[in-house]
């Protein structure tokens, strides 16, 4: 049996959704061999690949660089994940969009600065104008909510798509827990 490729990605968000994968713990032993992670902050793959069966994403699209990852697993996966509360519904990272783009630059790195005062200019994406959920540019398949999804719950989810049946988490996860 061929291995289900597997990416994560952590677009605007706290990584807590990708620390509750890790939390599957010695079931992780288990998972690998049956999956093959491609592409993930958890390992050293710096491009996505083409032939994805499953992308995990967690994380708001906030910044340019979100927005071309997201199109990018999107179009190179069969079935795309919004991966916990801040992909679904943009969450904590859509708390800035009642202010405008300048105005939560200049309070991040000039009025609540120590050093320097000066806007960043170079290896820090490009703010689009609101924080939106993974949905409002992609296509997405399963909806996973959760602050994060509990480990149980997301080894659920991976098993029941290893078996070739669509999860149903409902009742298993809520928002904000």
């Amino acid at each position: 049996m061929s291995r289900l490729r597997v990416a994560t990605t952590w677009l605007d968000g706290c990584s807590g959704c990708h620390m509750s994968f890790l939390d599957i713990d010695e079931k992780l032993i288990e998972l690998s061999e049956r999956i093959e992670l491609v592409y993930s902050p958890l390992v050293d793959q710096k491009i996505i690949p083409e032939n994805i069966d499953l992308a995990l994403i967690e994380g708001a699209v906030s910044s340019e660089s979100d927005r071309e990852e997201a199109l990018t697993l999107r179009a190179r996966s069969k079935v795309l994940v919004s991966f916990g509360d801040c992909a679904v519904t943009a969450n904590v990272p859509g708390m800035r969009n009642q202010f405008k783009v300048q105005d939560v630059l200049s309070r991040a790195y000039i009025e609540n600065s120590t050093s320097g005062n000066v806007l960043p200019s170079v290896f820090v994406p490009k703010l689009i104008e609101y924080a939106r959920p993974v949905h409002e540019y992609v296509t997405v398949d399963l909806f996973l909510p959760g602050c994060p999804p509990p480990a149980d719950v997301i080894l659920s989810t991976l098993n029941e798509l290893l078996e070739g049946r669509f999860p149903i988490p409902i009742g298993k996860t809520r928002f904000g827990a």
